[in-house]
């Protein structure tokens, strides 16, 4: 039966509406992935930064489950003592660095060699090329996490996405809302949903189905500082860190700003003040 051009239009209408309302994407199963939950960040807002003890606990939980199969490849180790950061100390970030083999060369030979990493050399990945992940991981292929945070987000809708224009109320944290909750979004598919195997499903994901298997459970990574060891602690903890990897300056960006709006403000006042000054005897 052919369409009547007034239902096409209608239909078109409703996708822009939903659109902009921030509706997230039916998938073919019939199901749609839910809006990232909206978590508390210390580095929100103008005036955030990162919580030291946060960005150390989420380095671990990236250390001992994500790096199996995700790259930082744009880190450094001495980056982790910068400012700003995790902060450890020169000693620790040397002995975390001779941990990892990094490949150097050529030597006298002609001959390339592993070595212990030095904090000046970058995170080695866990593979040597995408043809080798891809063949470890049946196919598929894990995406480095030097920027994934920035990279990833969702809309808001209206009318917060208007906010989000405006200097000072923008919500930036979108990103990281969207990487903490998928981490903590697996859970068995609802009823007369299929999910082919070899793939999860996960309520955040676009599709309701992902390929990367459920990465954190309770207990998994011990804590040594009285933070919960749960999937959610350790799902906000390595997004904090993911998002420091992506965003290492924030806290001094942020600080430029803060001092740029105050002198800005002084100045406006000196401008006005100034004026009135000169034009105050002035017949108008």
């Amino acid at each position: 039966m052919k369409r009547s051009p007034f239902l096409s239009i209608l239909s078109g209408a409703a996708l822009i509406v939903a659109a902009l309302a921030g509706a997230p994407a039916v998938a073919e199963s019939g199901h749609h992935e839910k809006k990232p939950e909206v978590h508390s960040w210390s580095f929100a807002g103008v005036f955030g930064n990162y919580d030291k003890a946060q960005l150390r606990r989420g380095f671990k939980v990236y250390k001992e489950v994500c790096s199996t199969c995700h790259s930082i490849k744009m880190l450094a180790f001495r980056n982790l003592g910068q400012p700003g950061g995790p902060e450890f100390s020169e000693k620790e970030v040397a002995e975390l660095a001779a941990t990892y083999k990094v490949k150097d060369g050529p030597n006298d030979s002609g001959e390339y060699y592993d070595r212990p990493a030095r904090p000046s050399d970058r995170f080695p990945p866990p593979f040597a090329n995408e043809q080798a992940a891809r063949a470890a991981m049946s196919g598929a292929y894990p995406p480095d996490m030097s920027v994934l945070v920035k990279a990833r987000g969702y809309g808001r809708g209206f009318p917060t996405f208007l906010l989000d224009a405006l200097p000072g109320f923008a919500y930036q944290e979108h990103g990281a809302d969207y990487v903490a909750s998928l981490l903590k979004g697996y859970s068995e598919p609802p009823h007369g949903v299929t999910v082919p195997e070899g793939q999860f499903y996960n309520a955040y994901m676009p599709g309701n189905r992902i390929g990367m298997p459920p990465p954190l459970s309770d207990g998994s990574v011990p804590y040594d500082d009285g933070a919960p060891q749960t999937v959610d602690q350790y799902s906000k903890d390595v997004t904090a860190f993911l998002m420091w990897v992506a965003e290492p300056h924030l806290e001094t960006r942020k600080h430029v700003g803060q001092g740029v709006f105050a002198f800005l403000i002084v100045f406006a006042l000196l401008l006005y003040f100034t004026k009135r000054r000169i034009w105050s005897n002035i017949a108008h």
